[in-house]
């Protein structure tokens, strides 16, 4: 399997506090990966700095064979990564509908590209609501927006941090349950989340962090084989 995303010895820091170290994994094409710790161990600065949000000092990050880790960070979405950021940040004045449409585009130039009736397809909820602001929403329901929205551009890569943080039950239910058709359908996918047992069933392969640096990365075979590793480093 091609790599699609490479992430090679970054280091990352805020102003003199440094987050990342020497911090290495991979996605391959059509693969689920997905990224482990606690909160404050450098989940989002990894993501921040996948999208060019947060500079690079050392390191390289590949995707799609091509460096990005100097470019900006509208240039990386437009080459086909889309984020599901912590907090959703959908546009409250704006209806579902509208959320989902600002971001259409083409860009993995798929033969049968994501687009609204799709969307409501995967998430009927959505459709239900399409004349409604996304203020009104409730938090599952901006969650399933976030995520048609990111789809609506159609990526190459979906990163999803924090993918069910806060949410009821069965609307994380229908969140795993969407995943399980992204995987279905070939969609290569980053995903943060703490249901490390939903994790297994989701993902390839899986890296986990402590404190900015790698200590276990291995497949869902092997991190269901040790639970320990989720009371070291995950708390679960």
């Amino acid at each position: 399997m091609s790599a699609l995303l490479e992430v090679e010895h970054i280091q990352t820091a805020y102003g003199p506090s440094q987050v990342l170290f020497d911090l290495n994994f991979e996605i391959g094409d059509g693969e689920v990966a997905s990224l482990l710790g606690r909160n404050g161990m450098g989940k989002t600065t990894t993501v921040r700095s996948v999208m060019g949000l947060t500079p690079v000092h050392q390191g390289r990050i590949r995707f799609r064979g091509e460096r990005i880790d100097a470019l900006a960070s509208n240039r990386i979405a437009r080459m086909g990564i889309a984020v599901v950021p912590e907090g959703r940040r959908i546009f409250p004045n704006l209806s579902v509908r509208e959320n989902l449409l600002a971001f259409a585009a083409n860009r993995n130039a798929s033969g049968e590209p994501w687009t609204l009736d799709r969307v409501y397809h995967l998430f009927p909820g959505l459709q239900v609501r399409d004349r409604n602001m996304g203020g009104q929403l409730s938090g599952g329901e901006q969650q399933m927006l976030a995520i048609g929205r990111a789809l609506m551009t159609n990526p190459h890569l979906l990163i999803l941090d924090e993918a069910t943080e806060g949410l009821a039950p069965l609307i994380r239910e229908e969140i795993w349950r969407c995943l399980d058709t992204l995987r279905s359908q070939g969609q290569s996918i980053l995903i943060i989340d703490k249901y490390v047992q939903r994790l297994i069933r989701l993902a390839d392969r899986h890296t986990i962090i402590e404190r900015g640096r790698v200590v276990w990365q291995g497949g869902s075979g092997e991190l269901n084989r040790e639970p320990e590793l989720w009371q070291r480093y995950i708390g679960v």
